[in-house]
């Protein structure tokens, strides 16, 4: 009996570049937005087809000045019937005052033929600004999530089952591998995630290749979702694609579904364009070329490592100056995606689109790796304790981070402070700057160095220098390291009781954690308030997001393809790269 398939069919998306054709109304933007249009270039996929990627596209419309144009498979230049909606949507851009457009390629593949002869026709339209082609949906995290989405919605058991993830739109050979590539860049973010017995992949041709080659190869495929269905375990057979739909009936996924009836499988017929995360794309892309308005609001969402209510009370309180500014949202933890998602989606429900995402940790590197890769910023996979996987966030913000208030100069006013509440006769004193710590050596060693700075400009306040000031870290989260820590730590103390005092400060966000428990029994004395709240703290925050304002929001190295004479490259770089 032929076993169950669940025909998850990953058919590459083959889309047209921009989307033109189509009248837009004027949203309400700021004027620096005003001079930029985004072209939205879709395949033309009938009736039905065209009504779905139209849904989405006034959703985009709502917040963007732009145009959608429909272009059909022969698209093949100037000539082509094309042409006309191309060049009127261009000529209303024109006459709107648009200097810059951006081409937002409703494509998964940048290998699709539609696409290629839009790269190497576009300069020969009349535009009178500059036109920039972005990258498709594929170079994006968010193109893989679709697919995670089609295939979880009926994976039950992934040890038990096989995937067959099915592209389309080749035209020859080369074509053929390269988007065959493509789809198992996609299937590796799948295979991180689940061990299914196999993945395979395969390309269908597209009616523009040869008829005889295009036999033979969707014969191929064919087989390969047959034979795999043969075999012992279930098979999931995923469309990944975005086709034709003349009719709820004339519909390449119906063609799908057709094709397969004598064999028992179950597939996933959802269509990719109506994911979320296509609109999610689009929106990304448009705000990576928008620069700030000086009237925008910038989103901030703030992680601290937060606790007990009197620890988020009192960095909160560090924190409140900046909503006058800025919408404001807390994502306490260590890198906690789900409560990253939501602080993300509540700014971005507010129309926020640039939101500059603050590590409140004592240095830079902290939890930058999974943060990063959370905010969809890496593609490197963070090293966890219990070896799982963080969710990426589903967003259109640009986000830009920063972290490290322990390395500003700033904080070592807070030390200061700290020192002067307790410090009577500073020759005969030592002070130990006690830390969280972490866990790697070679970042310990690093810190400390730059602890060292801090100390320096303290000694330098007093007329009188202390007998000795020295930044410690108890490392208590990792039981070898800390004993080793703590043997040092009580040396200093020791050493500094003979003929003097020792004042230890706590060098923590809030509070002095379980320096009392480790130093039980030794002689000394401690502030205990840790660094918030305090104004220095608050300016550190403020510091930090007007220079990842300043520096990072702007767009940059974008290529202007209104001119080209000669084939593009594969790759537009973004901002936000």
């Amino acid at each position: 009996m032929i076993k169950e398939i669940i025909f998850v069919f990953c058919l590459l998306l083959l889309f047209a570049t921009n989307v033109w054709g189509t009248q837009i109304n004027k949203p309400t933007f700021k004027t620096e937005f005003s001079r930029t249009g985004f072209l939205v270039i879709a395949p033309d996929r009938g009736f039905v087809g065209n009504n779905e990627t139209n849904s989405i596209f006034k959703n985009f419309n709502k917040d963007y000045l732009a145009e959608i144009v429909y272009v059909g498979r022969k698209y093949d230049g100037l000539s082509s019937n094309y042409s006309e909606y191309i060049q009127e949507a261009l000529t209303r851009f024109d006459n709107n005052s648009v200097s810059n457009i951006v081409i937002l390629p409703l494509f998964l593949s940048k290998y699709n033929h539609i696409l290629k002869e839009i790269r190497k026709n576009i300069s020969a339209y009349q535009f009178s600004g500059k036109i920039y082609l972005n990258e498709t949906i594929s170079e994006s995290y968010l193109s893989a999530q679709i697919l995670l989405d089609h295939i979880n919605k009926l994976s039950k058991n992934p040890s038990k089952e096989r995937i067959v993830i099915l592209g389309r739109g080749a035209v020859d050979k080369k074509s053929e591998i390269l988007m065959k590539g493509e789809l198992e860049k996609l299937s590796d973010y799948v295979k991180e995630r689940h061990s299914f017995k196999s993945i395979q992949t395969g390309i269908y041709y597209s009616y523009n290749s040869q008829e005889k080659l295009r036999e033979i190869k969707d014969r191929e495929v064919d087989e390969i979702v047959i034979h795999t269905a043969a075999k012992k375990g279930k098979t999931l057979v995923v469309p990944f694609f975005i086709g034709p739909k003349y009719s709820n009936m004339m519909s390449l996924t119906h063609f799908f579904d057709r094709k397969f009836a004598d064999i028992d499988l179950i597939h996933n017929s959802d269509e990719i364009l109506l994911h979320p995360n296509y609109l999610h794309w689009m929106k990304k892309t448009a705000n990576s070329y928008l620069p700030v308005s000086s009237e925008e609001t910038i989103g901030i969402v703030i992680m601290p490592h937060g606790a007990t209510k009197p620890y988020n009370d009192a960095v909160e309180k560090t924190i409140e100056p900046l909503k006058l500014k800025y919408k404001v949202e807390m994502a306490y933890g260590m890198g906690d995606s789900v409560t990253i998602q939501k602080a993300v989606y509540k700014l971005e429900k507010q129309g926020i689109k640039k939101i500059v995402f603050v590590r409140m940790y004592p240095t830079s590197n902290q939890l930058k790796e999974k943060t990063d890769y959370i905010l969809g910023l890496s593609d490197k996979i963070p090293l966890q304790w219990d070896g799982l996987i963080p969710s990426q966030i589903r967003n259109s913000a640009i986000i830009n981070t920063f972290g490290g208030y322990e390395e500003d100069n700033l904080i070592a006013g807070i030390f200061l402070e700290r020192i002067k509440e307790f410090s009577k006769k500073p020759e005969e004193e030592t002070i130990i700057l006690l830390a969280h710590g972490g866990s790697n050596d070679k970042a310990e060693i690093l810190r400390k160095k730059r602890m060292k700075k801090h100390i320096d400009w303290l000694q330098k306040q007093f007329s009188q220098p202390f007998k000795k000031i020295i930044g410690l870290a108890l490392r208590e989260d990792w039981p070898e390291k800390r004993e080793n820590a703590l043997s040092e730590i009580k040396k200093i103390i020791k050493e500094g009781n003979k003929g003097g005092k020792v004042i230890v400060i706590s060098n923590r966000l809030y509070g002095s954690g379980p320096y009392q428990h480790y130093l039980k029994g030794l002689n000394f004395k401690m502030n205990s308030k840790g660094l918030a709240p305090h104004p220095n703290l608050t300016n550190w925050l403020e510091k930090g997001i007007e220079l990842a304002i300043r520096n990072k929001f702007i767009t940059k190295d974008k290529t202007d393809v209104s001119k080209w004479n000669t084939s593009p490259p594969d790759k537009v770089t973004l901002a936000s790269d």
